[in-house]
């Protein structure tokens, strides 16, 4: 999504603008973990004062893309007023089956979806991914017709490549976004829950009702 909205000649991307805070003040292990923290910004209200900043001269449109499990009890709460959202959802049995080969135990916050269930009353349009990746093309200017910006066709297809706008996380995160030239097709089918690591299906079936709640009023074309 970061690249289809990058592709516009009037936006501006800016990537997990938390995620180096998010680091440095839960002390969790990812990797590229020190340079993450290095590259800022640690502090909140810096980070929060470059969702707000003002656009460069042509610019329009800021497009953020935030990770909601960043959004911890202390980070502060009104400047979200200021912004247009939308929630973009995974089924938590693909979240929890990726982060397991990461992390053996994690909690439930760190799959964001108790903070995508706090935003969904300020979100003006919620996707749901496994949908949205059916049909790039009637889905696109649908979400722009709902956050009220024009659709460009340029944002059904993008060169390959690294931005400068990537995180410097992206140089693990990224390989298969940094090869891609337009959105790929539908994943394959979701893990059952007993394909998930035994200790975490408790959790898994608590996001599972999560997530079936945030994707009832979800945008179905």
């Amino acid at each position: 999504m970061m690249r289809s909205w990058e592709n516009r000649p009037d936006t501006v991307v800016i990537d997990e603008p938390f995620y180096p805070y998010h680091l440095a003040s839960t002390g969790m292990e990812h990797p590229m973990r020190e340079e993450t923290i290095a590259a800022g910004p640690t502090n909140l209200d810096d980070a929060v004062a470059r969702c707000l900043a003002p656009l460069g001269e042509g610019m329009a449109i800021s497009y953020q893309k935030h990770m909601s499990a960043h959004l911890t009890p202390e980070l502060p709460r009104g400047w979200l007023d200021s912004l247009t959202h939308g929630l973009l959802l995974r089924h938590p049995y693909r979240v929890i089956a990726s982060y397991s080969k990461e992390w053996e135990v994690f909690p439930l916050d760190q799959t964001g979806l108790p903070q995508q269930l706090e935003l969904l009353d300020r979100a003006v349009v919620v996707l749901d991914s496994d949908d949205f990746l059916t049909a790039p093309d009637r889905y696109l200017p649908a979400l722009c017709a709902a956050l009220g910006v024009g659709f460009d066709p340029a944002m059904l297809s993008w060169p390959p490549g690294g931005r400068d706008t990537d995180g410097v996380w992206g140089a693990v995160w990224y390989s298969s976004v940094q090869t891609s030239t337009k959105f790929g097709p539908p994943p394959g089918p979701v893990p059952a829950l007993s394909d998930l690591p035994t200790h975490l299906q408790p959790m898994a079936v608590e996001a599972l009702e999560i997530y079936e709640h945030l994707r009832t009023g979800r945008l179905v074309l």
